[in-house]
């Protein structure tokens, strides 16, 4: 669980999350300057965490109309530009997968490896069990004469 928080360039906080442990967070920035992003582990310092974030820099949005040119021509360019914002909305989400897919695969391989060490130690359990009780066995019937 890692809080997390926005602060622009006039100081102001723009959010502020606490024990989050994914999400996602999309502000336009009003002002030119630089935004502080500020991630905390205060809660649980004891259990080691990754951080991975990225930021989007997009374009602002523009009114401006030429009129030298179509209409339709500025609707295509307004298009083209919503389809690339998609597009690149579709590779961050591809990215983000990837690493969920990594992050689980190194658990159920980390699993895996704990489960298959626990039974090796069973059977090695069982084997000492089993020779144990061959040898009390062998001792039990063992006829002993007194001279």
């Amino acid at each position: 669980d890692i809080d997390v928080r926005i602060v622009g360039p006039d100081g102001k906080t723009i959010h502020q999350g606490e024990r989050e442990s994914n999400g996602k967070y999309t502000f336009a920035a009003h002002m030119d300057g630089v935004y502080q992003y500020c991630f905390s582990n205060q809660m649980s310092t004891m259990t080691p965490k990754i951080v991975m974030f990225s930021m989007d820099i997009g374009e602002a949005p523009s009114d401006q109309t030429n009129e030298g040119e179509e209409p339709s021509h500025n609707k295509l360019e307004d298009m083209i530009k919503e389809l690339s914002t998609a597009l690149t909305g579709v590779k961050h989400e591809q990215e983000y997968m990837q690493v969920r897919d990594r992050i689980h695969r190194s658990i159920n391989e980390n699993t895996n490896s704990r489960v298959v060490m626990w039974s090796v130690f069973e059977a090695l359990v069982l084997v000492a069990m089993t020779l144990g009780q061959i040898y009390y066995l062998k001792r039990f019937f063992e006829v002993r004469r007194v001279v």
